[in-house]
């Protein structure tokens, strides 16, 4: 036979000139890392992370640290590995192109990737039969807008869309852990079905495969290279695959709210989106001690199925004569902001009545940066002015000491022909023996 007999020593293999490239590009980066955790006089944001004296523009006219969010916090756990599906499902998988515009509709560039407190967080709800049983366990920093403006549209579907169910606080804390996920799956599937405009929902998934190689203009982030992408024409057909692999959005490590964002944006598509912002919010997040956070554009998107960045109804023209987008139509969910730094002489950041006076008892509330829900058992409160007299309402602010919904009751002594502007503007609030949260 022959043969070919190997001398003791092996011949290191040949490395082509891309992959000696791609080494010295990851080894590079390991110098940074070891460069910026030893220098001293570097600057620590709030979340640990080192801020690079290269910084790089956010598109907001703000220098950001070059790779923002890109590297964990010291001192923090690890992220557990997200639960992954076969590559054989039958989704499309990510292209470079469309990673790519996802990154800039998010921060605007393709150099920053989600920071420690993003990946972090997933939909979670508390225990199963308990006063919080309706209610989501929230993230600190970004995600938690998310969250809580997605919390608004549980307890819509939980209290006035659930048939042979008595619209009572009771029926929201009455839940086993399948009505929880059900309530989830069919909430998260209606929220990307009106974001397409009711003609289609995508839903992004993470595999075990990677289809996005490394370019020198796209900083990998591990998790955005491996997804597929899965687009249904019919609701029911979406709502039956998220029910089947909501693992995805509500496991540990799952990064859930980033693929529930992901799904927000290619669901909306990248043209609706150019078309709902304007020259106020040229991307969706803004960075923020470390982190990033949601501009208004994502939770009207949540809200409306819209992206608008305003509060106010329709368009108005801004300082510049330039054209700002409002909300268009009414919402299921309303919104209610409050700022100790808001000035009631700001026409463009009043909350206009397609947000304040929903269809449905519910608001997202953001105080002071602090987002909470306000909601009302009574659905007749927004239609019938006789029910405005006195009336009560829960909020759930999702801080950790929370235990149950506070219960606030509310008189309003003003005449049943005033403005709707004015609604409830001289009521009066008792907060039942728990103290006031703000």
């Amino acid at each position: 036979t022959n043969m070919e007999v190997s001398s003791g020593k092996q011949s290191p293999p040949e490395l082509d000139l891309e992959e000696i490239t791609r080494k010295m590009v990851f080894l590079d980066k390991w110098r940074e890392i070891f460069r910026l955790g030893t220098n001293n006089a570097t600057p620590q944001n709030h979340e640990g992370n080192a801020a690079s004296a290269d910084g790089t523009g956010d598109g907001t006219g703000t220098t950001q640290p070059r790779g923002q969010g890109r590297w964990p916090p010291r001192g923090l756990c690890p992220i557990p590995r997200p639960s992954v599906i076969s590559s054989k499902l039958g989704g499309s998988p990510i292209s470079l192109t469309v990673a790519t515009k996802l990154r800039q509709s998010l921060f605007g560039n393709t150099v920053h990737i989600f920071s420690y407190d993003w990946n972090k967080a997933y939909f979670k709800f508390h225990s199963p039969f308990s006063d919080l049983a309706f209610a989501l366990e929230v993230a600190k920093g970004g995600p938690r807008s998310i969250q809580m403006a997605v919390q608004g549209s549980i307890i819509k579907h939980l209290l006035f869309t659930r048939k042979d169910r008595d619209c009572h606080l009771r029926s929201l804390q009455d839940l086993s852990r399948q009505q929880q996920e059900r309530a989830l799956a069919a909430v998260l599937t209606d929220i990307l079905w009106v974001s397409g405009a009711a003609q289609k929902a995508v839903v992004c998934l993470v595999t075990e495969d990677t289809y996005v190689d490394w370019t020198p203009d796209y900083s990998r982030d591990n998790f955005t290279e491996r997804l597929q992408l899965f687009e249904f024409s019919e609701k029911e057909a979406a709502e039956k695959f998220i029910s089947d692999h909501l693992e995805s959005f509500k496991g540990e490590g799952s990064r859930g709210i980033v693929l529930f964002l992901y799904s927000l944006i290619l669901s909306r598509t990248f043209q609706r989106l150019q078309e709902d912002l304007d020259s106020t919010t040229p991307h969706l997040l803004q960075p923020s001690a470390g982190g990033f956070l949601c501009r208004q554009a994502v939770l009207n998107m949540i809200l409306t199925g819209r992206a608008s960045p305003n509060v106010f109804n329709g368009c108005e023209k801004g300082e510049a004569q330039e054209l700002l987008h409002g909300v268009l139509a009414r919402s299921d969910v309303g919104y209610l902001q409050w700022g100790r730094d808001a000035s009631q002489d700001d026409r463009l950041s009043q909350v206009g009545s397609m947000l304040k006076t929903p269809r449905f008892p519910i608001w997202l509330c953001n105080i002071n940066g602090n987002c909470s829900v306000l909601f009302c058992t009574n659905r007749q409160l927004l239609s019938d002015w006789k029910m405005e007299r006195v009336f009560d309402l829960y909020l759930y602010s999702g801080q950790r000491s929370q235990r149950r919904p506070a219960h606030l009751t509310v008189e309003d002594g003003s005449l049943p022909w005033r403005w709707q502007s004015e609604k409830w503007r001289e009521a009066t609030i008792t907060w039942n023996g728990t103290g006031p949260f703000f």
